[in-house]
């Protein structure tokens, strides 16, 4: 065999072992049901979890809780999934800029003891998505 060929090979098995290595970081998106099933039976992965701020009849978002000067790293608040199912989220990270205002939200982490423990909040604001019509 050819060294080319050699190099060849070893450079497609590094691509095949990079590819596997990431896509086992991979995490699913599921509902709360789902992810407080994958935690009692032991599997600790992250998962993804879309849903919606719980909200008043006012449009108050219900259940939050950040007092950045008592501790500025503790945000906590009540999400609502696809299924309609509310659970308290703890995020140990300020909170985000906007997070009143956003319309969807996509929390990444997974169940602990009946509470969601958020690593990462991707939010969706209907500000960021409204075309709006340029005057000439």
């Amino acid at each position: 065999m050819k060294t080319s060929h050699i190099i060849a090979i070893v450079i497609i098995g590094l691509a095949i072992s990079i590819i596997l290595s990431t896509a086992g970081d991979a995490s699913s998106y599921v509902c709360f049901k789902e992810a407080t099933e994958m935690a009692k039976d032991g599997d600790n992965d992250k998962v993804h979890v879309v849903g919606k701020l719980a909200k008043s009849a006012s449009g108050q978002i219900e259940g939050m809780v950040y007092a950045p000067q008592l501790d500025p790293n503790y945000f906590e608040f009540q999400l609502v999934d696809q299924n309609n199912e509310t659970k308290k989220v703890i995020y140990a990270n300020p909170k985000p800029q906007d997070f009143e205002r956003s319309e969807q939200v996509v929390i990444i982490g997974s169940m602990k003891n009946d509470v969601f423990v958020c690593d990462k909040i991707l939010m969706k604001c209907p500000s960021k998505y409204q075309e709006t019509k340029i005057e000439s």
